[in-house]
């Protein structure tokens, strides 16, 4: 299947793809990933290898429907729950300053 990711056209398969993660360790996922096997991978980490691109030059978006197109499952992280977790201020410079704090 011919996708484009990072205006880059690509020219997909479900195998393919499933040979390229094969050896691949998932990162841990926060928010959109897909299942690739019996793994579950960040969508920027699929992107990644199957494009050997930096993260940086695509969106999650973009993976995300080229994976959906090929028949992989794909979970997006409901919009509800990323907005749901109202951090105090403390909590808030701690994250900015990449200091986690649990009050």
């Amino acid at each position: 299947m011919r996708c484009v990711i990072a205006r880059f056209p690509f020219e997909l398969t479900k195998s393919g793809v499933l040979e390229s993660m094969k050896g691949v360790k998932p990162e841990q996922s926060f928010g959109e990933s897909v299942i690739i096997g019996r793994r579950t991978y960040p969508v920027k980490q699929v992107g990644q290898v199957i494009t050997r691109q930096d993260r940086r030059d695509f969106s999650a978006g973009e993976v995300l429907r080229a994976m959906t197109q090929l028949g992989f499952t794909c979970r997006v992280l409901p919009r509800a729950a990323v907005s749901a977790r109202v951090l105090s201020p403390l909590q808030q410079v701690s994250a900015m300053l990449g200091i986690p704090v649990t009050v």
